[in-house]
């Protein structure tokens, strides 16, 4: 190849990987200003930014060059042009990262691969008002590297090659007699993402390299009653089994109660704190939400990118599962879809009873308020509440009740937001607290207005369930999924040290423990509780990750707990009194704060250790060994494809939205290729179970087979999940029209009704119901009450004339 490369043409691509490295500087300034700093950190932060962005400027130069070079030798013009393209869009994505940390308080790594499109979109759009200011940025940052480019090529005309080396040598020394520069938070966005993904990757294939076949075939696997029973000490016995309720409080860390560095928003739960048992060093075992129910309610391993990303779920019990096998009726409530994180395919995999999610509230609730772009979670925590008390049916006992909260997390939307915010203001006042955490109250006003809201939701709920007749008999079960992050945290650990509390008038005196566990060991506990004062069959065998509470009053750890920050990171642990986070050691103190040392035998220890989890981990994941099939008789697994069956699937999905494929399912079902239409909808129902149109479609080509028992089947299966969605209803009543069971239409008209279905067409198709029955005066009076609304429509019209 001739080499076409001029001294000019060097200059100028040297000149533009400065003005990438100015820009990037800039974006720090940006980003330093818009945090919370002190004048002296502000420069000492600044100064360290911009020797990581510096080099990061560098090594993308470095990389972008072949190209650069390789497009310069066939058209000189368009290289310089394709690499200017090309940094605007590494501009355009450094000032994002910057925008999710500011939100965020963290860096955007590996745990970007963890989530799908929708979960991200969700989440972002709820954390940005969408305006016309919103896009400045975009406009502004990438012109700035334009005009720094033409600012250089204009007035540096000295050999830039020069300028580059001295810098180079400038800030390789910065770089080699600065150890904080390793730091998180001062390192480059665009860095921190690269570096975080390959670390991720090169995990990943390490681990599918270890060799699994020397492993235990089932080594979780133990007697149950191995596990101690801790609690029967604490609580009076009723000859019938306890109620059971957990109440998991959205991003409730310890330091916003118990006196605690932030304290004094959470004035109930801190009243219970002295009429519980409470564990004060407590841990989640993950850092966001996607750990909590197969850790609190399955103590179960990670997998990969956390449990429930699992798509093949590994055999498993929990005690949903277990609960429900003795007698309980089992229920899950909460404000937002219960398909974020894939939430519902865990529930449904242990058999929840009662599933009610943000599309089971219907009329008389009010969602949490819409942002810009018309999202809105779900329902608020005080609505969440209010709708588990009317669902709690007292004459079914007894009773396993999860509650998950919702307010207290971004956007923090609640009612009434600036009443709380004055409340906050009025309570700062009163605070012991330094002029320093006073400042990060009042900055964050609407966070700790939103753990007003939420205390007084909670204080609400146990005021109204303390008058049910259950309640003498009912173990209350409080805890954060993790500590909430757009706050400043101590240190690492912060993340994970969450509240745990087990309430009951059944309690015989309340105690505090500063031992350390985790919600791995809730369920051991809870089922061993059970197994050993109830008349209560547990499994004889048991999986279990956890090995149950720690009662012990002092301080201590004799757990090892390995801890995924975000999906895919398990690069953390408890040990003792240590805490390892990612190369870095730190010691436990008996306040559970942290701080640096190096103590070169306990970090190989805690490697070691974690390398033997990591491998334990991937193997009863990958390769079904958490319990066995042949023991568990208490859940009901996924639809199973054969070979043939996933090749169709693959030849009509593959590439393909789930949305696109129901399309696709929809079109066969015209051609009545009926069933790949259902092949399609159980391949999207066994990702999506509450995909009411699939299981819709599912049940009415079933009908159209003349199949009508199993399409009343899934067709009332959709009504139980989606009761206000009108079109389970109409094709309900098409199947009972079509079967000549005219008679089962009343029952389900009056549920529709009762739900507040206001399709006229449903009304239209009892009253043809009616008529065929005999019963042609209901039906008059249903087509007079839709043509009073519908005057001019032809339809109803005619059916209301040919009626006698």
């Amino acid at each position: 190849m001739k080499v076409n490369l001029k001294t000019e043409h060097f200059n100028n691509y040297i000149k533009l990987t400065l003005a990438l490295i100015v820009v990037f500087w800039v974006l720090s300034v940006y980003e330093v200003v818009n945090t919370q700093t002190s004048e002296k950190s502000f420069l000492l932060t600044l100064f360290l930014k911009f020797i990581n962005d510096f080099w990061c400027g560098i090594v993308i130069g470095i990389i972008v060059f072949p190209l650069f070079f390789l497009i310069n030798n066939i058209k000189e013009k368009l290289a310089l042009n394709v690499v200017i393209t090309l940094f605007m869009v590494l501009v355009l994505g450094q000032f994002s990262l910057i925008k999710y940390s500011l939100t965020t308080l963290v860096n955007l790594g590996a745990d970007l691969l963890g989530y799908s499109y929708d979960d991200v979109s969700s989440t972002v759009s709820t954390s940005e008002s969408v305006t016309l200011f919103y896009f400045l940025p975009f406009i502004i940052f990438p012109a700035i590297l334009f005009v720094s480019f033409v600012g250089l090529k204009k007035y540096i005309q000295k050999p830039v090659l020069f300028i580059l080396m001295a810098s180079v040598l400038l800030f390789g020394v910065f770089k080699l007699v600065l150890p904080k520069l390793s730091n998180d938070a001062y390192k480059n966005k665009l860095a921190f993402l690269t570096y975080d993904i390959i670390k991720f990757k090169k995990e990943q294939r390490a681990l599918s390299m270890l060799n699994l076949n020397d492993m235990e075939n089932f080594p979780l696997l133990r007697a149950s009653s191995e596990i101690p029973d801790v609690l029967s000490p604490f609580l009076n016995k009723d000859d019938d089994k306890p109620n059971i309720v957990f109440l998991v409080i959205e991003g409730l860390g310890s330091e916003f109660v118990d006196n605690d560095i932030y304290s004094g928003f959470t004035p109930y739960l801190d009243s219970l704190i002295n009429k519980s048992l409470y564990w004060e060093n407590f841990v989640s075992t993950t850092g966001r939400s996607f750990g909590i129910l197969p850790a609190l309610l399955g103590s179960l391993p990670y997998g990969e990118k956390g449990f429930l990303e699992l798509t093949k779920t590994p055999s498993h019990i929990s005690l949903i599962s277990l609960l429900k096998a003795n007698g309980y009726r089992t229920s899950y409530y909460s404000g937002c879809p219960s398909s974020f994180d894939r939430k519902i395919n865990f529930l449904e995999y242990n058999g929840i009873d009662q599933l009610i999610d943000e599309s089971k509230y219907g009329p008389g609730y009010t969602k949490t308020r819409t942002d810009d772009g018309g999202f809105s979670w779900g329902y608020p925590d005080h609505e969440i509440f209010r709708k588990a008390l009317t669902t709690m049916n007292a004459e079914k006992q007894p009773r396993l009740d999860i509650v998950m909260t919702l307010s207290s997390h971004e956007p923090f939307e609640y009612p009434d937001k600036e009443l709380y915010r004055s409340k906050v203001e009025v309570q700062v006042e009163s605070l012991i607290k330094s002029d320093d955490i006073k400042n990060t109250i009042r900055n964050h006003k609407d966070i700790f207005g939103c753990l007003l809201y939420t205390d007084k939701a909670i204080k609400e709920f146990m005021n109204a369930y303390s008058q049910r007749p259950e309640y003498q008999n009912t173990i209350f079960v409080i805890t954060g999924d993790h500590r909430l992050i757009p706050i400043a945290q101590k240190d690492k650990l912060c993340r994970f040290h969450v509240p745990f509390f087990i309430y009951s008038p059944m309690l015989k005196k309340a105690e505090r423990f500063k031992s350390v566990s985790s919600h791995w060991d809730v369920t051991p506990t809870l089922v061993s509780y059970l197994s050993n004062n109830f008349k209560f069959k547990p499994s004889e065998k048991t999986s279990w990750v956890g090995t149950g509470l720690d009662t012990v009053k002092k301080f201590r750890n004799s757990k090892m707990i390995p801890l995924m920050r975000y999906k895919g990171s398990l690069n953390e642990m408890i040990y003792k009194d240590y805490f390892y986070s990612d190369g870095e050691l730190y010691k436990i103190n008996s306040d559970f704060g942290t701080y640096s040392v190096v103590e070169e035998d306990i970090n190989k220890t805690i490697l070691d250790s974690l390398m033997a989890f990591k491998k334990l981990n991937a193997y009863v994941t990958q390769r079904n060994k958490i319990f066995p099939d042949s023991l568990n008789i208490y859940v009901t697994p996924k639809k199973e494809f054969s070979e043939q069956e996933l090749t169709t699937i693959n030849k009509i999905a593959k590439n393909k939205t789930f949305d696109e494929v129901f399309n696709s399912a929809r079109e066969l079902s015209f051609k009545k290729q009926y069933e790949t239409t259902r092949l399609l909808c159980d391949y999207i129902l066994n990702e999506y179970p509450n995909y009411t149109d699939a299981r819709i479609l599912k049940g009415r080509s079933l009908g159209w087979q003349g199949n009508y028992d199993k399409a009343k089947a899934e067709l009332l299966d959709a009504i139980k999940r989606s009761p206000y969605y009108d079109d389970a209803y109409m094709a309900l009543l098409d199947v009972y029209w079509w079967s000549d069971q005219e008679s089962k239409s009343v029952a389900i008209y009056s549920e529709a009704l009762k739900n507040d279905i206001i399709n006229p067409s449903v009304s239209l198709k009892m009253a043809q119901a009616y008529k065929r029955i005999g019963n042609e005066n209901l039906a008059k009076k249903i087509m007079d009450s839709i043509v009073n609304v519908h005057p001019n429509n032809s339809e109803f019209l005619a059916f209301k004339n040919s009626l006698n």
